[in-house]
């Protein structure tokens, strides 16, 4: 193992001793909030992983139902209820569904790429809004999941250790691969594709298995979600969902993979108390958070770090 996966696992290890520590002392209310923004904030971090190749989905909520609904579906219809087996069908089902996508994807830019990956989105809405057999617009309910065969009896602190291990695992997983000969080059094609066809890789193939790799961590995310939910309807499809991890992600940048469980449970907390104290305007508070951050921070909180590492020290 190299010396920078090394420090990854290390960090990695320390974050989850956090995570876990602060699920025993915090409330109730904050469990179910941090648990929704590191589920959420998965999808996010797909986002991130397609920023650094130059490309922003606006569809994630495609992935991010299909690994809720293959949850919920497997949870109802199959009687599976172990919680780590939920998710990883979210994640199989979620990449199965967008792998075929992946090639035509790959080969467009900009906003064509935007737009596409949101059209692909919409048509699942679409589908589950018609559709009787899943619940139709109103979804359906999911009880609570078991965790290796057993109900525990504090259901939420066990999904939220849960959710803080994949989490966690899968943030250095993506770190890793950030950092390797292929995530590097990833950051290679946003500045110049042709020097990228020159070093013998194929910048297309790139793409796509960047946005197939975000497709499994989103479908985790959203067979996360179901779970703390306990509900799913075609709202995780929906653009304005979409819309939501774009701005997490945009809010983060593409530096840190921190910065974007960071940037989601931000989100979370300005939308639960705006939504307590300001309901008919919490998307304005939002906007005004994000437009604060690109003033001062045009590369995302994720750049925070880099500022000041680079402070010369007196």
């Amino acid at each position: 193992m190299s010396t920078s996966s090394s420090r990854v696992m290390a960090v990695a290890l320390v974050l989850l001793a956090a995570l876990l520590l602060a699920g025993y002392v915090s409330p109730k209310w904050l469990l179910s909030l941090g648990t929704i923004s590191l589920s959420n904030g998965l999808v996010s971090l797909g986002i991130m992983v397609m920023m650094r190749s130059g490309v922003v989905p606006f569809g994630q909520g495609l992935v991010f139902a299909a690994g809720g609904y293959a949850a919920a579906l497997a949870f109802n219809k199959l009687g599976i209820s172990d919680a780590l087996a939920l998710c990883a069908l979210g994640g199989v089902t979620a990449t199965l569904i967008a792998a075929p996508f992946a090639p035509l994807l790959a080969r467009y830019r900009g906003i064509f790429f935007a737009m596409l990956t949101l059209a692909l989105s919409m048509v699942l809405y679409g589908i589950l809004v018609k559709t009787e057999a899943l619940g139709g617009s109103d979804g359906f309910n999911v009880t609570r999941a078991t965790f290796f065969g057993h109900k525990p009896t504090d259901g939420p602190l066990m999904l939220w250790s849960l959710t803080a291990v994949i989490t966690v695992v899968l943030c250095a997983a993506v770190r890793i691969y950030c950092n390797s000969a292929r995530g590097l080059l990833s950051m290679a094609v946003r500045e110049n594709e042709l020097r990228v066809e020159y070093l013998g890789m194929s910048v297309v193939n790139l793409v796509a298995w960047n946005y197939v790799i975000a497709a499994f961590v989103g479908g985790i995310g959203g067979a996360l979600s179901v779970m703390a939910l306990g509900h799913i309807d075609p709202q995780f499809s929906y653009w304005t969902t979409s819309g939501e991890f774009v701005f997490v992600a945009i809010l983060s940048g593409h530096h840190s993979v921190v910065a974007v469980q960071a940037a989601s449970f931000l989100l979370e907390l300005v939308r639960s108390f705006s939504s307590a104290y300001f309901p008919n305007t919490w998307q304005l508070a939002l906007g005004v958070f994000l437009l604060l951050v690109i003033r001062f921070l045009p590369d995302g909180l994720g750049s925070l770090a880099q500022r000041l590492r680079r402070q010369p020290k007196h």
